[in-house]
């Protein structure tokens, strides 16, 4: 199993990244605006250095086909265009029965709508689970594909993990939802 890493960009955000195995999304994470980074190879703070390959140097032209049409969804999506990923494999591996159904899901809630943490356990299966629910969604390991950015608290936004609420609300702005 070789996991390639692959970045994209993307106006107005910056530049994005994903992970894929097997030809399954592993992890996407949202754009975010370019850091000064010091060249390849230079240490950083802690002694740790910055890689010197980070994509596989052959890539099969089927995974690159989909990396390209992958990243041009996100690019779509990330300008306000309507976007589904209903085809995009995700990788499951590790996460638990209760997790694998919060993603099953929530990849189900379309476009422009959002549910509660409560209601997104209840889809789940497992009414009450919310705090639960909060949890699987602030890991958001799929940003766009697995939307947690449209599960949202009863008395409001909610959180969003490491990327915060303002990057929740730009999203659902994308998608015409305002709170």
């Amino acid at each position: 199993m070789r996991t390639t890493f692959h970045s994209y960009e993307a106006d107005g955000w910056g530049t994005g990244e994903l992970w894929l195995r097997d030809g399954k999304l592993v992890v996407h994470e949202l754009p975010r605006p370019r850091a000064t980074s010091p060249p390849s190879g230079v240490a950083l703070q802690g002694g740790s250095k910055t890689p010197e390959v980070t994509v596989a140097r052959k890539l099969c032209r089927v995974c690159a086909d989909f990396v390209s049409e992958l990243c041009r969804r996100f690019q779509a999506h990330l300008s306000g265009e309507h976007v589904t990923y209903d085809d995009v494999a995700i990788d499951l591996d590790g996460l638990t029965e209760l997790q694998v159904a919060m993603a099953q899901a929530l990849r189900a809630v379309p476009w422009g709508e959002v549910v509660s943490y409560g209601e997104l356990a209840a889809l789940a299966g497992r009414s009450g689970a919310a705090r639960a629910a909060g949890a699987f969604c602030a890991e958001g390991r799929w940003s766009l594909v697995v939307a947690c950015h449209r599960v949202v608290a009863t008395n409001g936004i909610g959180g969003y993990g490491a990327d915060g609420v303002a990057t929740k609300r730009r999203l659902l702005e994308l998608e015409g939802v305002r709170l």
